[in-house]
């Protein structure tokens, strides 16, 4: 593997300047989506947009051409790049992510962060940073977890990330669990994370909502975007048992109205919601 890295450093400013945080968040996460499916091996948020390493064994100059967002409408994106030798990733992490505290009751942490007397204390690997959105979108689905007794629930925790939601359920006695995500990376780091965590009932597998034919469960979170949601809802609304639960998150107040339609219209009861600057996840049963 190389040591030799070049790093990107993106400034991303909305044109649109009446919801510009919001705004900024989502072009955050177009573009890492659209450099993820490139070279690019890690990435963190900045206060201004975001920054990407890519090996220099692996990189060349036409790696942008076809970073649609870099040519959007809606966003001004500028920017520079540097050849870094012998990238300190422990030092990136360090300096990008944040423990994530939920009410005292649950902390989510790497390993360099200090353990504290939370009851549920998780330890995870973060490869890559986390972004605002996902500690936002994290914290309320970690607070609906808190609130379930969830023992025993047969559990599926989609798009899975690092598996923090899989490896709380489990931490609160739900078994088994599934914890599925489309991407290698999160595949990878979800399958070392419950090691790490001493867990026993969580299988991790890599794909997507054509995974679950078949497959019923007692309690599914789907921590993903509104559009993944949108598209793949039915699959869920399939596999839920009959009064099962199905939590909701990584989507924005205004796309409220979107997935209450699509969830009720399948036969599901709103039960509860949690928002956290502007970021919403919303709880219902069958």
């Amino acid at each position: 593997m190389s040591n030799i890295y070049i790093g990107y450093h993106f400034t991303i400013e909305p044109k649109d300047s009446s919801n510009s945080e919001q705004a900024k968040q989502l072009g955050s996460e177009i573009l890492i989506a659209e450099l993820g499916e490139k070279a690019f091996e890690s990435f963190t948020e900045t206060e201004t947009g975001v920054s990407a390493f890519v090996q220099k064994d692996l990189w060349d100059e036409t790696i942008l051409e076809d970073i649609h967002i870099l040519q959007s409408e809606e966003f001004t994106i500028n920017y520079t790049f540097e050849e870094i030798e012998q990238v300190n990733w422990n030092e990136e992490w360090e300096k990008n992510f944040e423990a994530i505290d939920v009410d005292g009751n649950c902390h989510v942490r790497a390993p360099f962060h200090p353990k504290t007397d939370a009851e549920f204390d998780i330890v995870i690997e973060p490869k890559m940073s986390f972004g605002t959105g996902h500690h936002e979108t994290t914290h309320m689905m970690i607070q609906h977890l808190l609130e379930m007794d969830v023992t025993g629930m047969k559990t599926l925790d989609m798009g899975c990330g690092t598996a923090i939601l899989a490896i709380l359920a489990e931490m609160k006695g739900a078994q088994p669990i599934d914890a599925i995500d489309i991407d290698n990376w999160c595949y990878l780091n979800s399958i070392e994370n419950a090691q790490r965590n001493n867990c026993k009932h969580i299988t991790v597998y890599e794909g997507e909502a054509a995974l679950l034919e078949g497959k019923k469960y007692d309690l599914i979170i789907a921590n993903i975007n509104r559009n993944i949601l949108l598209n793949d809802m039915q699959s869920y609304v399939d596999s839920l048992n009959p009064n099962g639960t199905l939590l909701l998150s990584g989507f924005y107040q205004e796309d409220i109205p979107f997935i209450d339609a699509s969830c009720t219209e399948k036969g599901l009861t709103y039960v509860k919601k949690f928002e956290r600057n502007n970021w919403v996840s919303l709880k219902y049963v069958n």
